[in-house]
């Protein structure tokens, strides 16, 4: 796991790992640290976003844009991390960003379409996507302004993976997809279920 994370310090050439270490180079991680994560539940919250809003955004996109979008969407997150901590000798993980772009690119794309969220995990609510979604990003937000030191949690990812998902929806959806679509239904999500509770740094 410490030779594909993303290692701040040592990307910036702070630190260096040892020889035994070094499997991919330092540029690689950049991509790398996304396919891993620290725990099941980890896994688990960022395909729930996943199943729920990346086939939308694929449908926008065709196949092959969606995944550049998506790796770009990684890139884009990790190395917000490394700029705003760039001497962290912490190994940082996970999807978390990448999925972050694809939560900006549903709410550019579909704001008024609905979904369902299980509210305290209990009670099933239908949702404009405008208010859960922008609920969840207002929460980045708010999480990085209350952030500690030692936090577990690489809050600064999610906002670079916001960030670079905003703008390349602008650029790679399909000619003739219309971003804050408000005339095409599409539908309904499958239920959201309880929102990742971004257990573990990512």
């Amino acid at each position: 796991m410490l030779s594909f994370g993303l290692i701040p310090g040592v990307f910036n050439d702070y630190f260096v790992l040892p020889d035994d270490l070094v499997v991919v180079s330092d540029q690689m991680t950049l991509l790398t640290y996304a396919f891993l994560h620290g725990s099941l539940w980890h896994l688990v919250g960022n395909m729930v976003f996943l199943w729920v809003f990346a086939d939308n955004v694929e449908d926008a996109f065709g196949h092959v844009r969606f995944i550049i979008f998506y790796v770009l969407c990684a890139i884009g997150a990790g190395y917000a991390y490394v700029l705003t901590d760039p001497t962290s000798q912490a190994p940082v993980i996970g999807a978390s960003g990448a999925v972050a772009g694809i939560v900006a690119a549903y709410l550019m794309l579909h704001p008024p379409q609905k979904v369902w969220v299980l509210v305290l995990a209990r009670v099933p609510l239908r949702l404009s996507a405008f208010w859960v979604l922008g609920f969840w990003v207002l929460f980045q937000v708010y999480a990085i302004l209350v952030a500690q030191p030692g936090d577990e949690v690489a809050w600064w990812s999610h906002i670079g993976g916001l960030i670079t998902g905003a703008i390349l929806v602008v650029f790679l959806r399909r000619r003739g997809v219309p971003l804050f679509d408000r005339a095409r239904a599409l539908p309904a999500p499958a239920p959201l279920g309880k929102i990742d509770d971004n257990r573990g740094r990512r």
